[in-house]
């Protein structure tokens, strides 16, 4: 399994050394777009609007927009040593909740913690200590530079980390827009829908929720693979370096040819 951070964790005195790996994936089927017409695929530039051009990637800088069309431009160098200031933190667990404290709205991703060589017995611990106490753990850690929310929790035999948003990332529900005030409720409605409700309460088996759209788009796209597929025509234009490259070998080339023996003219004589 792939490992997105390494590092170490730490509760009180004990520092556990840990290994983070994703524990979700996105199954999404990604779908190119190609030109109706010829078939090619369609790419996607970096264009300069005000100068009509494309731009490198070494063109390119940071900038925050604080309000419309005025930037505060921000060197590589400034965003680097914050990176550095961030990165040497050590993640601690800061504080420790209950789990039912947190509304899932705070819930954004998940990820497995493996102990790292020497790290066994901590992981252990903490482990067997968040089993017994009934407890989550609350800690800061920095992933690809931003700093993130974090929870540390007891997942089967594993600690998983859920990366939590923020409490100003999540916006207030007074901002949604229609949502009505409290009314009445018929009894006799509300008495049916608990009854219903009753009726499909069942215990939580993760196995029986299937992506069927995924699956139906999967089995079409298996069908058109017999019977209906195409190669790419793809037209485009060689990188400048390519061509340059190519130029450069053809007049090296067009250098080394031994230049071909002129064929020698006859001269025939003249009758005196």
């Amino acid at each position: 399994m792939h490992t997105v951070w390494k590092g170490s964790i730490s509760f009180g005195l004990v520092n556990i050394p840990v290994k983070l790996h994703a524990a979700t994936e996105n199954k999404d089927i990604k779908l190119r777009q190609l030109h109706k017409e010829c078939h090619t695929p369609i790419s996607y530039k970096k264009v300069c609007e005000g100068c009509d051009q494309e731009v490198k990637e070494e063109e390119i800088v940071k900038a925050y927009e604080y309000a419309k069309n005025k930037f505060v431009v921000l060197d590589e160098e400034e965003l680097e040593n914050l990176r550095k200031e961030n990165a040497d933190k050590a993640v601690e667990i800061i504080d420790f909740v209950k789990l039912q404290e947190i509304d899932p709205i705070y819930f954004e991703r998940t990820y497995f913690l493996s102990p790292d060589t020497t790290g066994g017995k901590a992981y252990t611990l903490l482990r067997k200590t968040l089993e017994e106490s009934g407890k989550i753990g609350v800690a800061k850690i920095t992933i690809r530079s931003k700093e993130q929310l974090a929870i540390v929790r007891v997942y089967q035999d594993a600690l998983v980390m859920e990366i939590i948003h923020f409490p100003d990332e999540v916006r207030s529900v007074s901002d949604v827009p229609n949502i009505p005030s409290e009314q009445t409720v018929v009894k006799k409605e509300l008495d049916t829908a608990l009854m219903l409700v009753e009726q499909l309460t069942t215990i939580f088996d993760p196995e029986k929720y299937t992506d069927e759209y995924r699956t139906a788009l999967m089995e079409l796209i298996e069908e058109k693979k017999a019977t209906n597929t195409i190669a790419a025509n793809d037209k485009r234009p060689l990188p400048d370096n390519v061509t340059d490259l190519m130029s450069a070998l053809q007049a090296s080339l067009d250098k080394t040819k031994k230049p071909s023996p002129r064929k020698r003219a006859t001269k025939t004589k003249k009758n005196a």
